[in-house]
């Protein structure tokens, strides 16, 4: 057989697979834009292509979500790139140590981050049918890898919702029901966290999953599909400032590259759209961002409609905008980039490699040095990322100190580490370990500030020299339990520890607390140690067994003693040495909560704690008896007066009687006034020397953010003697999400700001500062037998401020 005929008979059989091929619609048996697909039908396609055509698909699992549905990867190419895959993926990867020779493009492309942004996953089918059909030409050179649905909780809980709500056929009045989804959103994912916003956190299970594939390819090109208001118009790239000072000139103006050639088919339909506004390149946890840290062309493609639109909606204009429509623009933008990419494929390979050559930046290591269980679980988190990092027990490092926010020295005698900066991921290490990050603009889409050591509470340097790392042999902790002793102390300062005493408490097991330092036989111990002694838990048949498993299965080092009678502080029979309680908490939801600070709730309980919370809905919580629970949490949100005065009335009488609350962020506000507990708001005075003139209105933005704090970084003052800072240094660094101020308490005022104080890391406009000036950041307010706890900042946002969440953990366990 002649080559040229073998490549006739080739070309036939692909045209003839192509043909035989079914469209989205042909296969689901409705219309693509007629109906939601339910994920499972989605899943059924993207199957039904892989045995179709398995020269040109290959199918992955690469996880679960909590509610148990797949998540899956399409590799999309030639039917020889397909073949050699591997070797194309080896090959890339090499670019980022400088000896590749690759010379295809890789594009990835992401759809259905937030569930109800439904739409990219109807436009992701309809993409990869074009891909094998009438637009083949485009794989020639050019790797797609397709995920079709990043959250298929939260798009199936929105998909489900809609068509049990729709009229029939759907309605386009925007008042109808079906526009306006419930407290519930689709947009989170099980634990109503946002998914575009955990990539460089990774505290969610599909984060988790979705980075090891991630960073298996780190492809040129990365789009992250999304929805937006109905009334806006598309958006695509390239996106608005600031952008991050490590962004190349190249990643900047492919971009625009990228950019005109959407607006050339957006223009050709009559289509509106906007670009270089509002969605900036800082933040690095966004599917946009984060991509480009690691050397790809990262980009937001923002559709009008969202869980609003649903089939069909009358927009603010008097347009109807369809289910079709938005498919159509996904669809358009979607192949778009694949078209440039492929046009493109030498350069972007070119670029790839300069990215990941060594970078020339100020500061060559971030040395840290911490207590052990904090800097393990950083390892833990830059392990995820395959960012190296390296050991250090001696030796004294200078430059930029995160404690003082000036030059100075750290010095390491165990328990330290460096993060190098000469590595392929050196520029992701850079922004995620840069003490402040640089700004073009203040108007920004995110928080500003989110630097690793403040996050997990360690002391840090920032060195303009390399670190090089030290041999260290790991010690196993002393975790053998001598049955005979009167009792077993280990120290308290970390989650680790919090895990631990929530294991024990779980199993039965009794624990004490000391509330005032002491030594015992030679050692020292601080306010928070537990305290597990044997006559406690002389009715526990497996006493000793089960504290030894449960030690070991947190490597805690145990420390067994022979007596109760201290050489200095209180003896374990005193007063100070109250019991633990194994509290039963509630958690209010729906309402006046947010979601997504429920959800850190939700989580930190259940995948963080490991301890059981009983979930109280508004709807039903005035028919609660909450004298059946120890502690009720009210997450951040809208609460205004959501509590009428008999209402407060009975919560003042349960917190008397000895009831617990944790107020959060804006449930403060619905403790406060006159019918209320004694927390008070912070007003700002205003002075002679404070200008009232008229701003022009197009300053207004301007002028707007003066009193707002986008999320920045502030060193507080810690009273560590308060229960609710236990394991506390003196100072603690808080992530202040907005400028709402308390004044300081009575008594109990466990975190606060001090006069005149400014950010360590990010932005806080000028009469945003004043405001916040000698405030209450966390306290604890005495009622009766009970506490309310105050949590102005939220120590668990988002899931990674890792150094916030043993305040929560004392307000649980060691606030009585």
């Amino acid at each position: 057989m002649t080559r040229f005929l073998f490549s006739l008979i080739l070309l036939a059989s692909i045209s003839l697979s192509a043909q035989q091929l079914k469209s989205p619609s042909e296969f689901l048996g409705y219309e693509l834009g007629t109906q939601f697909t339910r994920h499972h039908e989605v899943v059924d396609y993207y199957e039904y292509l892989a045995e179709s055509a398995p020269d040109r698909v290959q199918l992955t699992v690469y996880g679960k979500t909590n509610e148990r549905r797949p998540l899956i990867l399409a590799y999309v190419s030639s039917a020889e790139n397909l073949a050699n895959l591997e070797t194309i993926r080896q090959e890339h990867l090499k670019d980022t140590e400088g000896s590749g020779n690759s010379s295809k493009a890789i594009v990835w492309l992401s759809y259905n981050v937030h569930g109800n942004e439904s739409v990219s996953t109807e436009a992701s089918m309809k993409t990869i049918y074009e891909l094998l059909t009438k637009k083949s030409s485009y794989l020639e050179n050019t790797v797609v890898i397709m995920d079709p649905c990043i959250n298929p909780d939260g798009r199936d809980r929105y998909s489900n919702w809609y068509n049990q709500y729709k009229n029939t056929p759907y309605q386009v009045d925007p008042n109808s029901k079906e526009h306006h989804e419930g407290w519930w959103s689709g947009r989170s994912n099980h634990y109503m966290f946002d998914l575009n916003r955990d990539w460089a956190w990774l505290t969610q299970i599909e984060s988790q999953q979705r980075l090891k594939m991630f960073n298996q390819w780190l492809p040129h090109v990365h789009v992250d599909f999304h929805e937006q208001g109905v009334n806006s118009p598309y958006y695509f790239a390239p996106a608005a400032e600031p952008y991050h000072e490590v962004i190349t000139d190249f990643q900047r103006d492919f971009q625009v590259t990228l950019g005109r050639n959407h607006a050339k088919y957006f223009d050709a339909n009559g289509w509106f759209y906007f670009t270089k506004e509002v969605f900036d390149l800082l933040y690095p946890s966004y599917g946009d961002t984060y991509p480009i840290y690691n050397g790809a062309i990262g980009m937001t493609y923002e559709q009008g409609g969202s869980g609003q639109a649903g089939l069909g909606i009358v927009t603010a204009i008097g347009d109807t905008l369809t289910l079709k429509d938005r498919i159509a623009h996904h669809f358009t933008t979607g192949l778009s980039t694949v078209e440039v990419s492929s046009q493109n494929a030498e350069k972007l390979n070119q670029e790839f490699r300069k990215f990941h050559q060594n970078k020339d930046f100020k500061y060559k290591s971030y040395v840290l040095k911490g207590e052990k269980d904090k800097l393990d679980a950083l390892k833990s988190l830059l392990e995820k990322h395959n960012i190296e990092y390296g050991d250090l027990t001696s030796g004294s490092y200078k430059g930029h100190s995160y404690g003082s926010g000036s030059n100075g020295s750290l010095s390491i005698n165990k328990n330290g580490m460096v993060v190098s900066t000469d590595q392929p991921k050196g520029t992701l290490v850079k922004v995620l370990f840069e003490p402040n990050a640089k700004l073009s603009d203040s108007l920004t889409y995110d928080i500003t500030a989110w630097s690793l050591p403040y996050a997990y509470g360690l002391d840090a340097i920032a060195s303009t020299s390399a670190v090089a790392s030290q041999n260290v042999q790991e010690t196993v902790p002393s975790s053998n339990i001598a049955s005979g002793s009167y009792a077993y102390l280990t120290n308290w300062n970390s989650m680790d520890d919090a895990r631990f005493l929530a294991a024990l408490l779980n199993e039965g097991i009794r624990v004490r607390k000391a509330d005032h330092p002491f030594t015992i036989e030679g050692k020292s111990f601080e306010r928070g140690t537990l305290i597990i002694t044997k006559g406690d838990n002389e009715n526990k048949e497996d006493f000793i067994p089960t504290l030894q498993s449960i030690a070991t299965k947190f490597k805690k080092d145990i420390t067994s003693t022979g007596t109760g009678f201290v050489d200095s502080g209180k003896d374990f029979g005193s007063s100070s040495i109250q019991m633990i309680s194994k509290p039963k908490i509630a958690v209010l939801s729906g309402g006046p909560t947010s979601t997504l600070r429920f959800g850190e709730i939700w989580h930190f309980f259940e995948q963080q704690l490991h301890y059981p919370l009983t979930v109280i809905d508004d709807e039903y919580a005035d028919r609660v008896d909450l004298y059946e629970y120890d502690v009720l949490v009210l997450p951040d949100g809208r609460y205004g007066n959501y509590f009428n005065e008999d209402e407060l009335t009975e919560l003042k009488s349960w917190v008397r009687k000895g009831g617990k609350i944790i107020a959060m962020g804006g449930s403060i506000d619905a403790l406060d006034g006159e019918k209320g507990f004694g927390i008070q708001k912070k007003k700002l005075e205003e002075t002679e020397n404070d200008e009232n003139t008229p701003q022009p209105y197009k300053d207004w933005e301007r002028e707007r953010i003066k009193g707002a704090i986008t999320g920045a970084i502030f060193k507080t003052k810690v009273d560590n003697s308060n229960p609710l800072a236990y394991g506390y240094g003196s100072d603690y660094f808080s992530l202040k999400l907005g400028s709402s101020a308390f004044e300081y308490l009575d008594n109990g005022n466990a975190v606060y700001l001090e006069q005149n104080t400014k950010p360590f890391s990010g932005f806080a406009g000028v009469e945003a500062r004043k405001k916040i000036s000698e405030s209450l950041i966390f306290g604890i307010e005495n009622h009766g037998r009970g506490q309310v706890i105050y949590m102005v900042d939220n120590p668990l946002f988002r899931g990674f401020w890792e150094n916030g969440k043993l305040f929560f953990a004392n307000a649980l366990f060691m606030v009585d």
